[in-house]
């Protein structure tokens, strides 16, 4: 059976966006390229929360990031996810400002998922902050996804 990925926006925002003048995000934007030549490995998700951030910001961008999506199975955001994610901000697991972040996590984890992926290593992949998120998240009776980035998913 093939693991089941929820992605989170940076995911679709790295492959969408125009090549960056910085190393480090040009890499990104490779791996992450790359990563997705290899994505029928793995049964992916998103959730309106990504529809939302998607379709945001420049339009020509938004229209690039929203096909990348379309088609694409949805997770419901339902109660149960919004007071997970309220939880994580409210008992101080994320600041206010992640609130969204949180949401991802609830969604990702409320619905089983196996990896969370992303490039967002502030508040979601942050080796910091995974082991309390778990934690946290296992006091509560849940089992947080792998939460990852492109490049430690490549594999072979």
């Amino acid at each position: 059976m093939r693991r089941q990925v929820y992605l989170e926006t940076s995911i679709v925002s790295y492959l969408a966006a125009r090549p960056s003048r910085s190393l480090i995000m040009a890499a990104h934007q490779e791996v992450t390229r790359q990563w997705w030549e290899r994505r029928q490995r793995f049964e992916l998700y998103i959730s309106q929360l990504v529809l939302n951030e998607a379709a945001g910001g420049d339009s020509a961008a938004a229209r690039r990031r929203l096909a990348l999506v379309r088609g694409m199975r949805q997770l419901p955001v339902t109660p149960e996810v919004i007071d997970l994610g309220h939880a994580l901000v409210m008992d101080g697991m994320l600041p206010p400002k992640a609130a969204i972040d949180a949401l991802h996590i609830a969604v990702a984890t409320v619905h089983d998922m196996d990896i969370l992926l992303t490039w967002n290593c502030r508040h979601l992949a942050n080796a910091e902050l995974l082991g309390e998120l778990a934690r946290y998240l296992r006091g509560k009776g849940y089992e947080m996804p792998v939460t990852t980035t492109p490049e430690e998913l490549m594999g072979d």
